[in-house]
């Protein structure tokens, strides 16, 4: 019996580094280079200085952007 051959497309998934949680899921190739791509991540907070003088401290805001997404490593199946 032959060996099954692997596909050429794998599907992956690039989490944000914003560390919120979210991410995408994306195909692309096996051979080919690993991903990373600036997105819109609906959890993630701009964090700049002109929004301070519009808000206090205490009040909770949330402001979609767009930050850096990069590919998950693969983790060992136990």
């Amino acid at each position: 019996m032959a060996a099954k051959s692997k596909a050429r497309t794998l599907i992956v998934r690039m989490v944000s580094t914003a560390q919120t949680g979210y991410f995408y899921t994306c195909k692309r190739l096996r051979l080919g280079p690993r991903l990373a791509a600036v997105k819109y991540d609906p959890r993630g907070v701009c964090r700049t200085s002109h929004l301070s003088t519009f808000f206090s401290p205490s009040d909770r805001f949330t402001v979609k952007s767009r930050v850096l997404f990069v590919e998950n490593k693969k983790t060992a199946k136990k």
